[in-house]
């Protein structure tokens, strides 16, 4: 059994970042696995636990973390936006990981897993996206605000919207629309160094299955496919979807 470490990465942009690492003194693979939770998650959630127990049991090296502003992370979620996010990401890539890496981005992360391939981190030999949700903030937060709320983002700086996911009603600020808009993958040539496997629900209401498909045609290497699971929804949780997930990763591992 390796050793379990629940620790805290401070940046160099001075915010303290919460991470599980749980590697093996004679890991099973040189590759390790490193989990990018999606937008206002964190570590604890049922796929990011469920990729913990496994690469414990099966010897992997394996790494999660909380963005700052989520979970046990530093710093005041409306604060935050995707520069910052990819920015602790790109640090826990660089300082905590050793060998070679497959990124497993969930919603967000993959939206960030793929930014951190455009930055040019050697180390990364494969993507897996979940749901990936590149450039969200602008084609579904800001396509989908009316006039009204539009107005009131720019005049306040941020506005409240309902989730279907929580009780609570998450903001959205000026900063983070704006900062999205300097990240945007969409919109200009995507070459990935590195294999990609992009895992999608046909129930997905908040990222239409079209989305991966897309996402596919735009990035620039042959080793690029798609899986489609019909009766998933976002959250990409249920059993049958784990197993999809694992038996992924093990292709690379």
């Amino acid at each position: 059994m390796p050793k379990k470490i629940y620790d805290i990465l401070v940046t160099n942009d001075e915010r303290s970042i919460a991470y599980v690492k749980s590697y093996h003194q004679k890991p099973k693979s040189e590759v390790g696995v490193l989990f990018l939770g999606g937008f206002r998650s964190d570590m604890n959630g049922t796929k990011a636990t469920f990729l913990e127990d496994w690469c414990i049991e099966q010897k992997y090296n394996f790494l999660k973390f909380d963005y700052s502003g989520h979970g046990d992370s530093s710093e005041n979620f409306e604060s935050g936006c995707i520069t910052d996010w990819s920015n602790d990401a790109s640090a826990v890539l660089d300082q905590l990981t050793n060998g070679p890496q497959i990124l497993v981005g969930s919603s967000m992360g993959g939206w960030i897993s793929l930014i951190l391939g455009k930055q040019g981190h050697k180390r990364i030999i494969s993507f897996i996206g979940i749901a990936a949700a590149p450039d969200f903030t602008e084609n579904s937060m800001w396509t989908n605000l009316d006039t009204k709320a539009r107005d009131d983002l720019k005049t306040y700086g941020k506005i409240q919207l309902e989730s279907e996911y929580s009780s609570e009603p998450y903001v959205i600020t000026e900063k983070l629309i704006s900062d999205g808009r300097s990240n945007l993958i969409m919109n200009s040539k995507l070459e990935a160094p590195f294999s990609v496997r992009l895992l999608q629900g046909m129930r997905d209401t908040d990222v239409h299955f079209s989305t991966a498909v897309k996402l596919c045609e735009h990035i620039s290497h042959d080793d690029v496919e798609v899986v489609l699971v019909k009766n998933a929804d976002h959250q990409f949780s249920s059993p049958h979807c784990l197993e999809v997930l694992k038996s992924t990763i093990e292709e690379f591992l």
